[in-house]
C-alpha cells in the first residue's frame, strides 16, 4: 500500500491487514511480522519491546507513571504495570526477557500543570526506564521529551521504531 506523507518514493511496510493499532492505555504483541502502531503520544510514552531471537514484538502506550497513584484496573494505563504486562504477554508468546531490547518515544511536556518540578512526561519516562532496568532490558534507542506529540509504527520484522512528529522529520530508531 502506498501512503503519501510527502515522500512519494517511500512505501508503507505493511498492508492494513498486517497492521495492529494500539490505543491509549493498551498493548499488543505480534509473532507474525505485523506493524504495531499508536498515535497521540504527548506526555504518554510508547514502549516497543523486541525479542529478535524468538521473533516476538510488543508495544504499549502508557499514560501515567505508577498504578499506585490512582485506583484503576487497567494495567496498561501505567508505566510500571503496563511494561510488566507487556513483558509477561511477550513471554507467553515465546519471548525470553533476557533477549528483549526496548525502544521508547514520547514523554513530552505538553501543557503539564504538575505541582512538582517534573512533568508527567518526565515521570513517565523515568518510570518506564526504571521498570525496564528492574527486568534487565536494555534501551537500544529513544526519542523522548520535548514539547511535541508523536505517532509510532513499530516494524516487528526489523525491530525498527518509526517516530513521526509534526515539528520534525520522521525518525527511524
Amino acid at each position: 500500500m502506498k501512503v503519501y506523507d510527502g515522500d512519494q518514493a517511500e512505501q508503507d511496510v505493511a498492508s492494513e491487514s498486517d497492521r495492529i493499532k494500539v490505543g491509549i492505555a493498551e498493548y499488543d504483541v505480534t509473532t507474525d511480522g505485523a506493524v504495531l502502531s499508536t498515535s497521540g503520544l504527548g506526555s504518554c510514552v510508547g514502549v516497543a519491546l523486541y525479542d529478535d531471537r524468538h521473533g516476538v514484538a510488543g508495544l504499549v502506550h502508557v499514560m501515567l507513571p505508577a498504578a499506585d497513584e490512582m485506583e484503576d484496573g487497567n494495567a496498561a494505563k501505567f508505566a510500571d504495570t503496563g511494561v510488566k504486562s507487556l513483558i509477561k504477554e511477550m513471554e507467553n508468546a515465546g519471548a525470553d526477557v533476557e533477549d528483549m531490547t526496548a525502544k521508547l518515544a514520547g514523554g513530552s511536556d505538553m501543557l503539564d500543570f504538575s505541582s512538582d518540578d517534573s512533568s508527567i512526561g518526565d515521570r513517565n519516562i523515568d518510570q518506564v526506564e526504571a521498570t525496564l532496568s528492574e527486568h534487565g532490558i536494555p534501551i537500544a534507542s529513544k526519542d523522548v521529551g520535548g514539547d511535541h506529540g508523536r505517532s509510532l509504527q513499530f516494524e516487528s520484522q526489523s525491530g525498527d521504531l518509526v517516530v513521526k512528529s509534526a515539528n520534525s522529520e520522521k525518525r527511524r530508531l
